[in-house]
């Protein structure tokens, strides 16, 4: 049965809820639905000089925080300890570094946080003999990469000929980021596999929403707009599948509360749409809301990924996860880029100065 709003109490209210990258764009939209589920939320974030929250602030006296990092296993044990004495916690595990140019800039960083991170929550909870009842993983879509040429015949398409990626799709990473978030997904099966961890693994495609990092490619065109007159951007033909953050986190609740461990869930939008078009709706709905006039869009090879590293087409077939539990996708891309604007219009202090124009 398809969890909503209305239903999230009756789940989560009173339950242990331990969330890795809370402070991030997903998590702190996580972290939202379960303080307001009345869950026992528990968060842990990356340690700083001034230990200042910024999107889960407002959340401060609500939830318990575990400063730390997940590449010191000491401060790893120090939070998963805690959790002693229960068996019905959920750990949604979604810290990592997760832009696919920074994996290219910062590749040692990439590897540490999302392989060695992951592994040491991951033996933390063996070695402290913590049970849980669900430990969700976060992969990417990325990790599909392009179709292989001698893998074609075990992909499927549709009638038009777009490619279907679901979970018995051949994988094929073609970043640094890509191959380190299949690394942390086959570690949550290997330790589901030997120790019984009941780990899944969700591989969202392409989540978007208020608060995500200018960086991303949504966040950019909106930041751009909303302050020059022209908007750069790299490869336009990459097609993706883009997913509103409201569904990305509902379907991290329903692979927690429903999915089978050691089992692989992807979900999004189920319709893909290349970035020139992409570009063209969100100008089109911002001209409307009277963010901007029109802003021109410029062409800057500088921003493409490096080589042969693109991934061409992202499209998902969520039907697994539909079958099971009922989730599909609520909002639209126009309802979803139209909040998504109003937050960025409204919230520049929160982004300007993460913006790498």
């Amino acid at each position: 049965m398809p969890v909503d709003e209305k239903t999230l109490a009756e789940a989560f209210g009173g339950r242990i809820v331990f969330i890795t990258g809370a402070d991030g764009f997903i998590g702190s939209h996580l972290t939202e639905w379960m303080v307001a589920a009345g869950a026992d939320t528990r968060v842990f974030v990356r340690a700083t000089s001034s230990d200042e929250l910024h999107n889960i602030r407002h959340l401060r006296g609500r939830i318990r925080v575990y400063r730390g990092n997940l590449e010191d296993k000491t401060s790893v044990d120090r939070a998963i300890r805690d959790l002693r004495g229960t068996r019905d916690a959920i750990i949604f595990h979604l810290a990592a570094q997760a832009h696919v140019g920074e994996s290219w800039e910062r590749p040692y960083e990439t590897l540490y946080s999302n392989v060695v991170g992951t592994m040491n929550l991951l033996q933390s909870i063996v070695d402290l003999g913590v049970e849980v009842f669900k430990i969700d993983t976060a992969g990417t879509s990325e990790e599909y990469g392009n179709v292989h040429e001698e893998m074609r015949s075990q992909h499927d398409f549709h009638n038009d000929g777009s490619l279907i990626l679901h979970e018995r799709s051949p994988i094929n990473p073609k970043s640094i980021y890509a191959t380190t978030k299949l690394a942390s997904d086959f570690l949550t099966m290997n330790y589901f596999d030997a120790y019984g961890l009941p780990g899944v693994t969700t591989r969202m495609f392409n989540n978007y929403g208020p608060r995500q990092n200018p960086r991303y490619v949504t966040g950019t065109i909106i930041s751009q707009a909303l302050t020059h007159q022209e908007v750069r951007l790299g490869n336009v033909q990459a097609k993706r599948d883009f997913c509103y953050v409201g569904d990305g986190v509902l379907g991290h609740i329903h692979v927690a509360l429903h999915g089978n461990p050691g089992e692989v869930y992807v979900y999004g939008q189920g319709r893909n749409i290349s970035i020139q078009e992409w570009f063209n709706l969100i100008v089109e709905i911002g001209r409307r809301e009277g963010c901007w006039k029109n802003p021109a869009l410029v062409l800057e090879p500088s921003r493409q990924r490096p080589g042969a590293s693109d991934v061409e087409e992202l499209l998902v077939g969520y039907q697994k996860l539909h079958r099971l539990t009922g989730w599909e996708p609520r909002v639209s891309w126009e309802e979803g880029l139209r909040r998504t604007i109003r937050w960025y219009r409204e919230n520049r202090e929160a982004w300007i100065g993460r913006v790498d124009w």
